[in-house]
């Protein structure tokens, strides 16, 4: 593709028109990755900056740079926002395919994944043919790709636009983190739909403060960014956002002013039912998805979903077929009791989970997590005040440690603890301890890592995950019972766990 093409809509400052004629074969943000005739792009960051490598991408080939510092090397566009450039370059780059699709972004701290999810299995009930772009991978019809981060980097983000175009995709659902946000990832996107599920504390080790945060994320706003905002009212950030909005927006959630309601709340740990009020429509609702902030989410997926033309028959029809998202407040039933594994690694996310299992239970609660390594040090004692006050029994473990020491991470989170707690720190450990306590109708939360598959620890990723620790030790369990009596075998621990409480 000639320069001339990939130039388009990004704003220069000053570069040598001659190169307009110049082919480029790829683009790369790491001279290491650079073959020739690619178009090598100087991104600075806290701990690099891409502009220290710009000769060594020239002597491996590179035809052209993308720099925010004046050159005397005429190979150099000078461009006023490096990121940016990025963003837009790759769009050109793969033909401008999100220009050609529906566009739906979903910002938020807590919330976003299980929005899209359910959004994206509403459309494909309706019959529209749509991809899946968050932090549990990219899906394009069955098709799963791994992309590594909630809203991919901009090559990774245009290629896959570029291949669900390509399948037929006439909408795409997608996840819009602060980060990518903040760093003009998505630059050049035009959505039709922008979502705001709620803004808590989280990832202040980047931005600093809430401040910062909750403007990152509102950038998604922007009246040349979105078509249509769908804000959730019961958030605080949210209904000043109502209060003062940039584009047309429609508001959802649990309070009466929202245009998008529920009423007549039955909940359980098998789901909830409600009567749901939609732009002066009302029709029921029976959804798999537990607790109340997940009624939230299943609103502000009908909201999406009316905003984009589907009947409401389908809709309602679609909602009751949705499982939970592998991760997301899913219960283990284990005769009376339940386990209840989720992803929860905020404090608003932990204590909503928390609450939510409270409310459904009738015996003692009981909560294990641990907070991630290198990360938001700050929550950290939020965190073990919220589960100390909610919780019968806390049991403090490792999530990811990453490169720090688990027990420096855990002694944070005591801070705020404000009744006793029992340290395990392998996380193993303190599951099978917590299932060798169980009592007559308790519940077990395993909260910080949902459905990950790994554990990181000093830059690896060692195979971990909460439901096979769970499972294996009722296999060993069951196994146990049948060589001491002869009557019970293995399988009836699958007789235990039906295919919706596996999933």
């Amino acid at each position: 593709m000639k320069l001339s093409h990939i130039l388009q809509d990004i704003r220069i400052k000053n570069y040598d028109t001659s190169l307009d004629e110049t082919e480029i074969s790829d683009i790369k943000i790491s001279d290491k990755d650079v073959r020739k005739g690619d178009l090598f792009i100087a991104l600075e960051g806290k701990n690099f900056d891409g502009n220290n490598f710009i000769n060594n991408a020239l002597d491996k080939g590179a035809s052209v740079i993308f720099s925010q510092h004046p050159s005397d090397d005429k190979r150099v566009v000078v461009v006023e926002d490096a990121r940016s450039a990025y963003a837009l370059a790759c769009k050109n780059f793969f033909g401008r395919c999100c220009d050609k699709l529906k566009i739906v972004g979903i910002t938020g701290t807590n919330g976003k994944t299980t929005t899209a999810s359910t959004t994206y299995e509403l459309l494909r009930y309706s019959g529209v043919k749509a991809g899946l772009i968050g932090t549990m991978g990219a899906k394009i019809d069955d098709k799963v790709v791994d992309t590594g981060l909630t809203t991919p980097d901009p090559y990774m983000l245009h290629k896959l636009f570029k291949e669900m175009k390509e399948n037929g995709c006439e909408c795409v659902v997608m996840e819009a983190s602060a980060h990518a946000l903040a760093l003009n990832k998505l630059d050049g996107i035009n959505f039709d739909l922008g979502v705001l599920t709620n803004i808590t504390e989280d990832h202040l080790d980047f931005f600093g403060n809430m401040e910062n945060y909750a403007n990152a994320k509102l950038k998604l706003f922007d009246k040349n960014r979105v078509k249509l905002g769908i804000i959730c009212g019961d958030d605080h950030i949210g209904r000043g956002l109502l209060l003062r909005p940039k584009v047309p927006v429609i508001s959802y959630g649990l309070s009466d002013f929202c245009d998008v309601n529920a009423k007549n709340i039955q909940k359980s740990f098998s789901g909830s039912t409600f009567d749901c009020e939609c732009l002066g429509e009302k029709f029921k609702i029976k959804s798999n998805l537990i607790g109340e902030y997940n009624i939230q989410n299943a609103l502000a997926s009908i909201a999406i979903c009316r905003s984009l033309g589907e009947p409401k028959e389908l809709i309602s029809l679609g909602m009751s077929c949705i499982n939970p998202v592998e991760g997301r407040f899913n219960v283990i039933k284990m005769g009376d009791n339940n386990i209840v594994i989720d992803y929860a690694h905020t404090p608003d996310g932990l204590e909503k989970i928390l609450k939510t299992a409270k409310e459904l239970s009738s015996n003692k609660l009981v909560a294990i997590f641990g907070c991630g390594g290198n990360r938001d040090r700050q929550k950290r004692s939020i965190m073990g005040t919220i589960a100390s006050r909610l919780a019968d029994e806390v049991i403090l473990t490792s999530d990811n440690p990453r490169y720090e020491d688990p027990y420096a991470i855990i002694g944070d989170i005591v801070d705020g603890v404000v009744k006793n707690c029992k340290v395990i720190e392998n996380r193993k450990e303190a599951i099978r301890y917590a299932l060798e306590k169980f009592n007559q109708n308790e519940t077990i939360v395993i909260a910080g890592k949902g459905g990950e598959k790994y554990q990181e620890i000093k830059g690896e990723k060692y195979p971990y995950n909460d439901f096979d620790v769970v499972y294996e030790y009722y296999r060993e369990k069951m196994c146990l019972i049948d060589n001491e009596n002869k009557q019970e075998s293995p399988s009836q621990l699958a007789n235990c766990l039906d295919e919706e409480e596996r999933e």
